[in-house]
């Protein structure tokens, strides 16, 4: 017979660690979402021009690779934010511990983010958590606070 057992956040957290988290979280979306598309332009012009066209074969794909990495890297980073949370003065933890979030919680964070696009009701997970975390939060094991 398994047992549950209710997470909680991680004791360190100040009372109002979650204020104001919500719009703070869209405002620094939609910041990442024209910094990575300002990232793969740049990247798609110098390889299309450097290798005379033929990068155009495989360059498809290139957003969601750098918005992959885009996430994982910073999230994972001493600074635990990517540029747009940063600005928003917010930054991810995991949820059991309040630590640094390991790399592949943050990717894993950001693939869930993004397919969770095509499902929009799922964003409404948010309203009824009290900690005002996403269902890709709650799979990845993170929550985003207001920086310490």
């Amino acid at each position: 017979m398994s047992q549950f057992v209710a997470m909680s956040p991680a004791p360190s957290l100040r009372a109002d660690a979650f204020a104001g988290v919500r719009t703070r979280r869209m405002v620094a979306a939609c910041f990442d979402f024209v910094l990575v598309s300002v990232l793969v332009a740049l990247f798609w012009t110098t390889s299309v021009v450097l290798t005379l066209g033929f990068a155009l074969f495989v360059l498809p794909p290139l957003w969601p690779i750098v918005a992959f990495f885009y996430n994982g890297l910073t999230v994972s980073g001493q600074r635990m934010a990517t540029p747009g949370m940063r600005l928003m003065d917010l930054e991810m933890r995991t949820h059991d511990s309040g630590q640094r979030v390991p790399f592949v919680n943050a990717a894993v964070q950001a693939v869930l983010f993004y397919v969770s696009w095509f499902f929009p009701p799922i964003f409404l997970v948010s309203l009824v958590d009290s900690e005002k975390r996403c269902l890709h939060d709650i799979l990845s094991g993170v929550v985003v606070v207001r920086r310490m």
